[in-house]
């Protein structure tokens, strides 16, 4: 049974005008027409809602799992102006303060403490706490798309944002986060301390892309940052300490808008996720290395990986290849099914002046289900993925299982023969080598085929449907 292609009623679609996850994944907040609603992210579970009269919003900002919320106006009735981000207390259900800026908000981000808001060439930084106190601003490139991520783990720092030059990454580092306040009594495990100060100053500027970004990500840690540029074709690793490119994945050869990238928590995966409807999941885990014969008693060394690589990649420290036999596929990927094709043309011709819902756009965060046992509460974590489309879809996604190292059949047998001899890691060119570079790009279709073949697809654990103002049921 393919769970992934059911069948979706014909009733009116629904308008999701923005939807956005706290920084823990824990919560999601869903902004309509009609108001917002604040939803448990797993089990799915409408936590409050609020209608609003007088106009919509364009975004909800969970701040974590507090009563707080940031909230900014938008739509074509916005309501509030677009220059204004309003603090919401959701305990009182009312307004508590606002921020005005003499141009339109493109972007914000938050954490405990902390607040950082994007204007298209500036974003200032605001402290928290009892008052909001203004506490610092960065000059930018242009940045109309609001680019800027936090890392919200205790005693992380980082901030980034877009750097004074298109493709550029400029890293700064705010106080320590403070951890987590718990209601409960205290626990009997010894408190976090925080980590050692870095004995060396960690860099400020990364030289992310020659094109503009489309997208930040940091993973609670702040260790590591993901960009992504306007080609939509590749995702880059950075390390934010020392500046260096960690891994470089690929997304696809055809040109894409990049919606978003999220890390797992643990900082072992992460997903991207784009305007073809297609959510990719990428390992950053090698889990080991093999010398692999190339010719005559000539060895290479392969890089053992759950990503997808090419079948010529362990020529590329010899020939001259193209970057695209180097490059790491996904492991695995989810189609988002679409809908239109399901929805009644009564709906479709009803208004002209309602703005439809992209149904390729999405957000996608990561779950952890390892507690759903609770007889084995030291099970090891299991995490899955929750994609949100703007046409009211819920998916629950689980990975597909990690495939045997006997796959690797090949690498593991020529492992256990005789010591292979060290070979230069120079690229020479010559006439033999431009001849299969012909030949391999002549292949690079069969190449491109094969991969989807082999394209191993999430499994659609749970789907539910927003099908009125009270949410997902």
């Amino acid at each position: 049974m393919n769970l992934a292609r059911h069948s979706i009623s014909s009733t009116n679609p629904i308008h999701i005008l923005d939807t956005h996850f706290d920084p823990d994944c824990k919560i999601f907040t869903a902004s309509t027409p009609e108001g917002f609603a604040v939803y448990r992210t797993w089990p799915l579970k409408l936590l409050r809602k609020h209608e609003l009269t007088g106009g919509t919003l364009a975004a909800a900002f969970p701040l974590h799992t507090t009563n707080l919320l940031f909230l900014l106006g938008g739509g074509r009735s916005p309501l509030y102006p677009p220059n204004k981000v309003i603090v919401w207390d959701d305990a009182l259900g009312k307004e508590v303060a606002e921020l005005e800026f003499r141009e339109r908000v493109r972007g914000l981000t938050c954490r405990r403490g902390w607040l950082a808001v994007a204007l298209r060439r500036r974003v200032v930084v605001f402290q928290v706490g009892e008052r909001l106190k203004r506490h610092a601003e960065w000059d930018t490139c242009d940045n109309p798309r609001g680019l800027l991520a936090i890392a919200t783990a205790p005693f992380s720092t980082l901030l980034a944002i877009a750097g004074r030059q298109t493709g550029h990454v400029q890293l700064i580092h705010l106080p320590p986060c403070p951890p987590p306040v718990t209601n409960g009594p205290p626990s009997s495990s010894p408190p976090r301390r925080p980590p050692p100060p870095p004995t060396k100053h960690p860099v400020s500027i990364i030289v992310a892309h020659t094109t503009a970004l489309t997208t930040l990500t940091l993973p609670p840690s702040g260790r590591l940052l993901a960009t992504t540029s306007s080609r939509g074709t590749l995702v880059r690793i950075w390390d934010s300490y020392t500046g260096k490119l960690v891994r470089e994945l690929r997304r696809g050869t055809d040109k894409a808008e990049i919606y978003g990238v999220a890390f797992r928590p643990d900082e072992q995966e992460l997903c991207v996720w784009s305007d073809k409807g297609t959510v990719h999941i990428f390992t950053l885990v090698v889990s080991g290395a093999s010398y692999v014969r190339l010719w005559g008693d000539i060895y290479a060394i392969l890089i053992i990986s759950r990503n997808r690589q090419s079948t010529f990649s362990p020529l590329t420290p010899f020939l001259p290849l193209p970057k695209y036999f180097e490059s790491e596929w996904s492991y695995a990927q989810y189609r988002i099914p679409v809908q239109s094709s399901h929805i009644s043309l009564s709906s479709a011709s009803r208004s002209s002046t309602v703005d439809l819902p992209d149904e390729e756009r999405c957000v996608v965060g990561w779950i952890d289900v390892s507690n759903e046992d609770k007889t084995t509460p030291t099970r090891a974590p299991e995490h899955q993925l929750i994609a949100l489309t703007y046409t009211g879809g819920w998916y629950r996604l689980s990975l597909p299982p990690a495939k045997k190292s006997s796959s690797f059949t090949g690498a593991s047998t020529l492992a256990g023969s005789s010591p292979p001899r060290p070979v230069p890691l120079v690229r020479q060119r010559t006439s033999s080598a431009s001849s299969t570079i012909s030949r391999l790009d002549k292949g690079k279709e069969k190449e491109r085929d094969k991969k989807e073949k082999h394209t191993t697809n999430c499994v659609l654990e749970e789907y539910r449907k927003f099908g009125r103002w009270d949410g997902w049921g």
